[in-house]
């Protein structure tokens, strides 16, 4: 039987993904933005330095800093390196491929996470639930349209960037729930900018304006919103019910493109866009069935 406060959960852990996404596609358009500027590393390093800071603070007027052992527990390294992994795999398809591509790509995500999820978790999926993910990774094929000659070495990483967010996001699911999120949210910021400060040396230094300052500062505040929520998400509710809510993203990153970037969705993206839609709309509705057959009592057949 369903309980209202799982009801609950499941409601409000679909809202913090959708407040995630939509954080990482501000952030992930500014960054683009920045891709014939500053090399990876100086993105990584100098987002992360804003990023972290600004964590740092909020963590400790929040109440929700913690001994830096927490940093070095062998889960927290876990999601750490998943997170990694997946960013400099993600940001260097960005760079290489337009937006709307390289997200529709993250957004076999939902699908491959709730299979992750049901296999190494055991959460219960149930087929019509199953079936919304599916006809919803359908729409966003119908988006993408993937065909060989538009399947290139990036999109080969945007791959990879996948199965690294599935390792980070089961990671999250079962971290002890005494480490505050924004202590694991300063972690992952932590480590990303060290892995940027890395990788400059290989890739030189370009001049920094104040307007790429301005940029990188911006960005990173919409970076901690992606990285607070989707830790939050991950952490109620079950996997399966809020994974499909990150298709807004593609929602997000379309509408940004037009505005930002001047791209205009043809009549094959629109609908694949109202299938994935359609498809968070349903799994809505089935949440509130679900929901009221678990609490309406059985007829009296006596």
């Amino acid at each position: 039987m369903q309980s209202s406060g799982h009801m609950r959960e499941n409601l409000q852990g679909s809202l913090y993904m959708v407040i995630a996404m939509a954080g990482f596609a501000v952030n992930d358009s500014i960054v683009k933005s920045l891709g014939g500027i500053l090399n990876l590393g100086q993105t990584l390093m100098l987002r992360g330095m804003f990023a972290t800071a600004m964590i740092f603070v909020l963590a400790r007027l929040f109440g929700q800093w913690r001994s830096p052992r927490v940093l070095v527990m062998p889960r927290v390294l876990q999601r750490v390196s998943g997170e990694m992994l997946a960013t400099v795999c993600f940001i260097t398809a960005l760079f290489n491929m337009p937006i709307g591509n390289a997200t529709a790509i993250l957004q076999a995500l939902p699908l491959a996470l709730t299979a992750a999820a049901a296999l190494f978790l055991g959460e219960p999926v149930g087929k019509r639930r199953l079936a919304a993910i599916l006809i919803g990774f359908a729409g966003v094929m119908v988006i993408i349209r993937p065909g060989m000659e538009g399947f290139t070495i990036y999109s080969i990483l945007a791959l990879i960037a996948v199965g690294a967010c599935v390792v980070r996001d089961l990671t999250t699911r079962i971290l002890p729930r005494d480490i505050p999120g924004l202590m694991i949210t300063f972690s992952t910021s932590l480590a990303v900018t060290l892995m940027g400060a890395a990788i400059i040396p290989f890739q030189g230094w370009n001049p920094v304006g104040a307007t790429e300052l301005a940029k990188v500062a911006a960005a990173s505040i919409f970076l901690i919103i992606g990285y607070y929520f989707v830790i939050a998400a991950m952490r109620i509710g079950d996997i399966g019910f809020v994974s499909p809510f990150r298709y807004a993203v593609l929602i997000f990153a379309m509408v940004i493109g037009f505005f930002a970037f001047g791209e205009h969705p043809d009549l094959l993206t629109l609908a694949g866009s109202a299938i994935i839609v359609a498809t968070g709309i349903y799994t809505l509705y089935r949440e509130r069935v679900v929901h009221r057959q678990s609490i309406t009592p059985p007829p009296n057949r006596s």
